[in-house]
């Protein structure tokens, strides 16, 4: 018998929520629903960190169109949100970066760059960043497909 826990590699969560005209309303709404699409955050959590430091990195990135560092995203939090602490937004960054939906570098976060195309562009990212998660599970899918086919 295979041991299937030590064959996972990741798991990945995308929901797809409704868009509703309430979740439209306010800023922090948007991103909590984004933080729940990207299974960032689970249904009814309270925990708002996560959702704060979410929150910050698109800011900079796709309002501001640059990379933050810690300090900058700090402060936005702070000033946006309520102060976070220098562990628990270093521990979200953590997460993000193992969630490929960041990276660092020189002191600097951003989103992971696409592969073609503008790194600031909502768009380009979006469909970039699903590609990514998606594709070496498709590969998979089709080979142990192929596979199948061939017993």
């Amino acid at each position: 018998m295979i041991n299937e826990s030590k064959l996972i590699e990741g798991e990945i969560t995308l929901r797809d929520l409704r868009l509703s005209d309430e979740v439209s309303e306010t800023r922090r709404s948007i991103v909590r629903y984004l933080a729940l699409s990207m299974g960032i955050i689970n249904p009814g959590e309270s925990r708002q960190s996560a959702v704060s430091v979410l929150d910050a990195i698109l800011h900079f990135q796709f309002s501001l169109r640059r990379d933050p560092t810690v300090s900058e995203l700090s402060e936005y939090i702070g000033s946006n949100w309520a102060p976070i602490n220098e562990k628990t937004l270093r521990y979200h960054l953590l997460q993000f970066k193992k969630a490929k939906i960041i990276n660092n570098e020189k002191g600097r976060y951003f989103i992971f760059n696409p592969k073609i195309g503008d790194k600031y562009d909502e768009s380009v990212w979006v469909n970039s960043y699903i590609d990514n998660i998606m594709s070496p599970i498709k590969e998979k899918m089709i080979l142990a497909l192929k596979e199948l086919k061939n017993r």
